[in-house]
């Protein structure tokens, strides 16, 4: 798709209408350009990837057959720094969904102003079919195909969707063993006996809910008391609702997963949810709550919503329901451009994506740093550094948006491009 850098965001909006995440990404990075006037140049090196890895993994099953697994790694921009982002193990991969995540990568590391670009990675697997025997064997095929092209110094992977601490160890491990030396650095969120950071399992989720806090602080808003709701609850969204009742003093009513959602308008206990949930692998069936889908979760009447699941869950068919007075966007790219005008038009405050989810991406710098000294922080060390880079983003953020008059989410993008565009022009590249 070519979209012409001097078009009007109206018609730069239309042309989204696919909902192909790639063709959201590219969007957002011209527009993006076009209000900050970038030449030609700059605009194809920023909408385009330096380069792509394609593989076809072949890993030994269980009963003696090999099965044949398409993977990726996409390295968007590395202008900043080295290439920075997780691998996804999903049965609905795509690898224009694999670009698209290494855009906002790209877009989130210059967000935080953290020294690194942007990549992603993604092999088209079901985990949940898999023995962990044969997922450690697809872990240690993915890196062998990628060693050459990844490391501390040019490209660090990390987890993302259906992929886990163990993952990264098998990982971390499989590529010392290639290159017969110690290289902690490579993999971010690793388990902490192979180098990895406390604080490292909430990062996404605790940056998330420091934002929320800078927004309410904003908007004059006392979030203590005021309910939310949640929809996907793994990792990020479980922390999430932990954190928000400590951290913000909220009550958390709604919550779901792939099965189902769960609602009580009392408030919902974190700890008997997650427990729940890990016994019989769903938050669906809890006891004393109405069932709620994981639509209808998303126009309950909250103060706060967090999207913490997939992409593309708020569009312009529901956009008008939402009641939430801020969206915190715990997921990569829940919300389309058209329902982005449509929220912005409402006065609901969106927290985006590439600045609301980048506690995980900051605490896996954090990671590095400490990996690079071999030297290990505290949590309120780790907290209180994530906690500084949180606040002093959604700043630079807010400030541009009301410089600008448009919404947060275009104003973290115009952040973050002319960040890159600096680096890419002190390299001489434009």
């Amino acid at each position: 798709m070519t979209v012409h850098p001097t078009l009007a965001m109206s018609e730069l909006v239309a042309l989204q209408s696919d909902e192909n995440p790639l063709h959201i990404a590219q969007g957002q990075i011209d527009r993006a350009t076009a209000m900050l006037g970038l030449g030609k140049s700059a605009r194809n090196l920023l909408r385009n990837p330096l380069r792509e890895f394609h593989f076809q993994l072949s890993v030994q099953m269980d009963d003696g057959s090999n099965e044949i697994f398409p993977a990726y790694r996409i390295q968007w921009n590395d202008a900043r720094g080295p290439g920075k982002g997780g691998i996804r193990f999903h049965p609905q991969e795509t690898v224009d969904t694999v670009r698209a995540l290494a855009a906002w990568m790209t877009l989130k590391t210059a967000v935080l102003d953290l020294p690194l670009g942007g990549a992603k990675g993604g092999v088209i697997c079901d985990p949940k079919r898999l023995s962990q025997p044969e997922l450690e064997r697809l872990s240690r095929a993915y890196i062998r195909a990628v060693a050459q092209n990844i490391g501390p110094d040019i490209d660090v992977p990390a987890p993302d969707v259906y992929t886990t601490p163990q993952i990264m160890a098998w990982m971390l491990d499989e590529y010392e063993s290639i290159f017969s030396r110690r290289q902690p650095g490579v993999i971010t969120g690793k388990p902490l006996s192979v180098g990895g950071s406390i604080g490292r399992n909430d990062a996404t989720a605790r940056g998330g809910v420091y934002a929320v806090r800078e927004a309410a602080r904003v908007l004059d808003l006392d979030l203590n008391g005021k309910a939310a709701a949640i929809q996907g609850y793994g990792n990020a969204g479980s922390y999430a609702h932990q954190l928000a009742e400590e951290l913000l003093g909220m009550k958390v009513v709604a919550v779901s997963d792939s099965r189902g959602g769960i609602y009580a308008p009392d408030g919902l206990d974190y700890r008997a949810v997650q427990a729940h949930k890990a016994q019989t692998g769903s938050v669906v069936g809890f006891p004393n709550t109405q069932p709620v889908s994981n639509e209808d979760l998303l126009t309950l009447d909250v103060s706060v919503l967090f999207p913490s699941a997939l992409e593309n869950v708020i569009t312009e068919r529901n956009a008008a329901n939402i009641t939430a007075l801020i969206v915190a966007e715990l997921a990569n790219g829940p919300t389309t451009p058209e329902a982005d005008e449509i929220l912005h038009e409402r006065g609901i405050f969106v927290l985006p994506d590439i600045l609301c989810n980048a506690g995980g991406v900051t605490v896996s710098y954090f990671e590095q740093v400490q990996n690079a000294s071999n030297f290990y922080w505290d949590e309120a060390t780790v907290h209180n550094r994530l906690d500084e880079r949180m606040t002093t983003s959604f700043e630079h953020m807010h400030r541009l948006a009301n410089e600008y008059g448009v919404h947060n989410r275009l104003a973290a993008h115009i952040l973050a491009v002319k960040r890159i565009n600096e680096a890419m022009k002190a390299r001489g590249w434009v």
